[in-house]
């Protein structure tokens, strides 16, 4: 999908005159055209990323203090009394941008705009269709470790020398003398990258005193935008989240409506209904196994009892009839009073001999044994292999049986 890049020509807070503009392929590397035009006659685009223009742009150095980073009113706050002494502006008046992956106790850089031409630009792109996904900046401060660059830009009655280098960027107009000329003779030109569009190549050379290459806007735009600054952010942060919630939208209206994308969605239809088809194909097969273990569970137990002739439980029912066996021969169960008296003197400190016994429903009580807590958990871990559990309730002992037939 292709993109499109916008630059205004005027950054004012009445937008007006043409836009120059570059469109690129998917990958945002492959130019495949450009142009200049007024918004209602550039190319059709849904979403655009805004380029402001260096003239336009101010870069301030600060260094954020602790805590500040938490809270965008906060940052914001911070930002205005920081930079106070430093703008020509009232801080109000213009919108901040932090460089990307900015920290607090370190030096920082920020961009100031005008944020009411800002506010109006975006506006006046979207109002016409396209959706601002991205506000970068056509210089920015190098990187770490990277050569200063000289750009020399426009035309040749209103030209503009940008410098970008250790200290920031500088953006002047171009004049045979002034400001603009002392900036760059200050730059060490042996070793920055210079540049120069190529209306006004020849009066970069003549007034840098060497041979300058030419580099197309075109380039220098897509290069720009390719780098990682963002200036959508504080009060454009919240609408940039919002146009990435409807580039998501319109990202799926075309998966779903696009041509070619047919292809895909015929196969994503078809994976989907494959494993539609599996989870049911393997819910039958262990829906038939569990039938066949409960078929195998109630052939056990009306083999072993003839006389059940209904079966509902088939493991309680099995557990009634042994019961009524056990009773009919005689043998005692271990929920029983005898065997349970039997396993818990085994288990009792000698010479311990409670003042009363209470039986009732496999629950035997006993009064005034005063076992202490580490007789009491002896006690319990030598009944539990046998099927009991203990426990102290002030003076009286509970065993209970807890798998009795």
């Amino acid at each position: 999908m292709s993109s499109i890049l916008l630059y205004p020509a005027s950054f004012t807070p009445v937008p007006g005159g043409d836009f120059g503009w570059v469109r690129t392929g998917g990958d945002g590397e492959t130019l495949i055209d450009h142009g200049g035009a007024p918004l209602a006659l550039l190319p059709t685009a849904r979403e655009a990323e805004l380029m402001v223009p260096g003239f336009a742009l101010s870069w301030h150095s600060v260094t954020l203090p602790q805590g500040s980073l938490g809270n965008a009113g906060r940052l914001r706050t911070v930002l205005e009394g920081l930079l106070e002494e430093q703008l020509l502006d009232e801080p109000e008046k213009l919108h901040f941008a932090l460089q990307p992956g900015a920290k607090t106790g370190t030096p920082v850089w920020v961009a100031a705009c005008d944020r009411a031409a800002l506010r109006a630009t975006v506006q006046a792109i979207e109002d016409s269709g396209r959706r601002v996904t991205r506000i970068v900046p056509e210089f920015a401060p190098p990187a770490e470790g990277e050569p200063a660059t000289v750009y020399v830009t426009g035309e040749a009655q209103a030209g503009w020398l940008t410098v970008c280098d250790a200290n920031g960027v500088a953006t002047l107009p171009l004049a045979a003398s002034g400001p603009g000329l002392a900036l760059a003779r200050n730059t060490q030109l042996d070793t920055a990258m210079l540049g120069a569009e190529p209306a006004v190549a020849a009066l970069a050379e003549e007034m840098l005193g060497q041979r300058v290459p030419i580099v197309p806007h075109t380039r220098r735009w897509l290069h720009a935008a390719r780098g990682p600054w963002d200036l959508a952010q504080f009060e454009f942060a919240s609408s940039a989240r919002a146009r990435a919630g409807k580039k998501l939208a319109a990202l799926a209206q075309t998966l779903r409506h696009a041509p070619q994308w047919r292809a895909a969605r015929w196969g994503v239809a078809v994976f989907v209904l494959v494993q539609i088809a599996g989870l049911n194909v393997w819910a039958w097969k262990e829906r038939a196994a569990l039938d066949a273990r409960r078929n195998a569970i109630n052939g056990v137990l009306t083999q072993t009892f003839p006389s059940v002739k209904l079966v509902v439980d088939a493991p309680a029912q099995m557990a009634r009839e042994i019961a009524v066996l056990r009773q009919a021969s005689g043998e005692m169960a271990a929920g029983d009073f005898e065997p349970m008296l039997g396993t818990l003197a085994a288990g009792l400190p000698a010479g311990r001999v409670p003042a009363a016994i209470d039986f009732s429903g496999a629950q035997l009580r006993l009064r005034g044994l005063g076992l202490s807590q580490q007789e009491l958990d002896a006690l319990r871990n030598s009944l539990a292999p046998q099927g009991y559990s203990a426990r102290g309730e002030g003076d009286l002992l509970l065993v209970q049986a807890e798998a009795a037939p």
